[in-house]
């Protein structure tokens, strides 16, 4: 039962402090406007360091199905994935929302409905099906891959190595497709989106919606296949 509890609320706030560097960066009238892309992948680095820091010891820090998955094939125990996906797509969804309840006054003084969506769920700078599969999935590939090596050479992998790992990712995968490297981060919040009473929001891009989700598990499976042979 700790695990799942570290895994909601680990989800929740990841999704709640990740999603809010976006709102402050992308909506109009924060004090962040227009602070680019290097406050983001920064502020994401955090929000995942931070519940890393907090709730790693309680149920291993995955909160991301694809990390879930990966590290279920690679170990060969599956006890955990269901009770921990359902707890880390609820986080998403909660975290979600209070993001829209935190930045309300902001939402409503945005006109652009795709910049709305965009605080909630990843979207291609360039849509191309195949490529942002591709996008998609080698950098969870290398999420996964990196976390479980880091976890191989220092036993468990801590919450400076995570962050090291997401910021990489960021930085240097980020660009293509918003890097959303976890179903429940995505997912989550784009629900959260759908349920939120925002207004004048565009729809929540549902033939994209698949990419960010099928994307990462194909690249945590393979991740922990190619991790086991190695390791």
């Amino acid at each position: 039962m700790q695990g799942l509890i570290g895994e909601l609320l680990g989800t929740f706030i990841l999704c709640f402090l990740g999603d809010s560097v976006v709102a402050n960066v992308i909506l109009d009238k924060t004090k962040g406007n227009g602070s680019g892309w290097a406050v983001i992948t920064l502020g994401w680095m955090v929000a995942v360091m931070v519940p890393v820091l907090m709730f790693g010891a309680m149920s291993g820090a995955h909160f991301n199905p694809a990390v879930t998955i990966g590290l279920a094939i690679n170990s060969g125990d599956f006890s955990l994935v269901p009770g921990y996906i359902a707890m880390q797509m609820i986080g998403g969804i909660l975290g979600g929302l209070l993001v829209w309840v935190f930045y309300k006054d902001h939402f409503d003084a945005t006109k652009d409905r795709d910049t709305k969506l965009g605080v909630f769920a990843t979207g291609p700078a360039i849509r191309n099906t195949t490529n942002n599969f591709i996008s998609e999935f080698v950098a969870t590939f290398m999420l996964i891959f990196a976390i479980i090596g880091s976890g191989q050479a220092t036993d468990v992998p801590g919450p400076i190595s995570v962050a090291a790992i997401i910021l990489a990712m960021g930085t240097a995968l980020g660009g293509t497709t918003g890097y959303a490297l976890n179903p429940a981060r995505d997912l989550g919040p784009r629900i959260a989106y759908v349920l939120a009473p925002i207004k004048d929001k565009r729809d929540p891009d549902w033939s994209y919606a698949w990419i960010p989700v099928v994307g990462p598990i194909c690249g945590g499976i393979v991740a922990g296949i190619v991790a086991s042979l190695v390791w």
